[in-house]
């Protein structure tokens, strides 16, 4: 009964999509070989770049961001080249198998699922690594499985300081719009993105950003196919070759629309708002903790995303409250992924088009939850949040 009106969605991706997307998609099919979808292609181009913090070249995929992921590999990599993946979670490994379905070669250092990349141990590995066999650093800014935050600027370093030529590879596909990143001042060769976190737009567009010195590691690629090859891509002569065929012609509208909300609250302001509601988050989920089982996946703050947090609470008691949160009043709390027993874990969403009141109600609706379920927990927590929200940005 409580369940009925609208539902919200507080899962890591796909994120809300405002009603200006919606309203932006529903439309008739365009015409794809002339006339406005051109334009509006064209006009995403440089938004895309500016979100990105990047003056380098951006290729647009239709997929999710694990096309993203192969695009970068097999742009990039030859099979029998080896990488190094800094492993801080289920999308990090996920990215290292479809390396190795490629044929590449996959060096893990694994950091568990509770801490950030040691900055202090890839400058050794990469140290070690006298021949050069290293060809890139494969590292995930978000990884929305744990919620951890790693500091790509500092994997950079760590890589000059090491005297190391590979290329870094970020994958932004949880952080791009929420957490921020500057593609060109932390010296990112390669990032991989999609549209359906942080960008707001239903799931199916996918992006691979690439500087120069990537661009030079496609020419001594051996083969390429047609349609994964970023080259036309980004410097089409028809423009059918932005995506090597059909567009992804509402997807153009939406993600339109979704980069102009963007633009019209500002970037600054856009990171300021997810820091405000994620340290919210953070101060009621310390506050049940006082007295239950409830506890922060990430114990060190400046590594917890703004975008996804990961919640450990013991089975069964996260299915317990995701199904009680679904069933009776309409909250759709994320599941405990890549982690064992799943039960025991559960992950909060908020990112992109989520404000104070959102994020006001799902603490209320959890407290409300933990209460009908008899888990224990400390009082207070949305008093807790309530103060920070109030502080403001």
């Amino acid at each position: 009964m409580l369940a009925n009106g609208r539902p919200y969605l507080a899962i890591p991706g796909p994120s809300v999509i405002p009603d200006q997307v919606l309203r932006a998609m529903h439309r008739a099919s365009p015409n794809i070989y002339t006339g406005e979808l051109h334009d509006v292609t064209a006009s995403l181009i440089p938004d895309l770049k500016r979100v990105a913090a990047t003056e380098h070249n951006v290729a647009i995929y239709i997929g999710n961001g694990h096309a993203a992921w192969e695009a970068a590999l097999v742009n990039t990599l030859n099979p029998g080249d080896t990488v190094l993946l800094l492993a801080t979670g289920r999308f990090g490994h996920g990215w290292a198998e479809m390396a190795r379905a490629l044929g590449i070669i996959v060096e893990v250092l694994e950091f568990g699922m509770q801490d950030a990349v040691d900055l202090a141990q890839t400058e050794a590995a990469l140290r070690a690594d006298t021949e050069g066999r290293i060809k890139a650093v494969l590292a995930v800014h978000v990884d929305t499985s744990t919620s951890i935050k790693n500091d790509i600027a500092g994997i950079r370093a760590a890589m000059d300081a090491a005297g190391h030529g590979a290329l870094l590879m970020a994958d932004c596909i949880a952080s791009l719009g929420c957490d921020a990143f500057e593609m060109d001042a932390w010296g990112v060769d390669v990032m991989v993105a999609a549209c359906q976190k942080g960008l707001m737009t239903p799931p199916g567009v996918a992006f691979v950003y690439f500087n120069d010195k990537a661009a030079a590691a496609r020419v001594k690629v051996e083969r390429v196919s047609m349609y994964w090859d970023w080259s036309p891509r980004v410097a089409p002569k028809e423009y059918f070759q932005y995506f090597a065929g059909t567009a992804p012609t509402h997807h153009i509208y939406g993600l339109r629309a979704a980069l102009d909300m963007i633009a019209d609250e500002g970037l600054p302001q856009v990171y300021a708002r997810h820091a405000v509601l994620a340290e919210a988050i953070w101060a009621a989920v310390e506050t049940w903790g006082v007295d239950g089982p409830l506890k922060l996946n990430v114990a060190d703050a400046p590594h917890r995303s703004h975008a996804v947090t990961s919640l450990e609470i013991g089975a069964p008691h996260g299915d317990q409250l995701r199904a009680w949160c679904e069933e009776t009043a309409g909250l759709t709390l994320g599941i405990g992924l890549g982690r064992s027993p799943a039960a025991g874990y559960f992950r909060l969403g908020h990112m992109g088009h989520v404000n104070a009141q959102m994020v006001m109600g799902l603490l209320g609706t959890m407290d409300a939850g933990l209460k009908a379920l008899d888990i224990p927990h400390g009082r207070g927590a949305v008093e807790a949040a309530a103060l920070r929200i109030a502080k403001g940005a």
